[in-house]
């Protein structure tokens, strides 16, 4: 059934993100900086994260979220600055290495 749900949200333009992380969403994740100091990203920025890892344009982020292009643009660059790189792949090697995103 979850399956189900999360196949259909998807192919209705949606987001599914397992019910299981949902309170870590709702939380902010927590992402190593490179200074060593643990930064948050929001719910809303691992989405966009995700994403991106996804290999999406800003375009694309957007119409997925229900975003304007100019939005995921400085969803990123907040990521960017939470990360300390404006790299997009970056930005995702380290989110992934800390088990934010897949």
């Amino acid at each position: 059934m979850v399956v189900t749900d999360g196949v259909r949200r998807v192919l209705d333009g949606g987001v599914y993100a397992d019910p299981s992380v949902a309170p870590v969403l709702a939380a902010g994740t927590r992402v190593p900086g490179t200074d060593n100091t643990p930064r948050e990203l929001s719910g809303r920025e691992v989405e966009v994260l995700q994403l991106v890892a996804d290999g999406r344009s800003n375009k694309e982020i957007g119409e997925a979220l229900n975003l304007s292009a100019l939005t995921v643009k400085s969803h990123l660059s907040r990521i960017g600055r939470k990360l300390g790189t404006g790299d997009r792949a970056q930005m995702v090697a380290l989110a992934m290495r800390a088990g934010v995103i897949r």
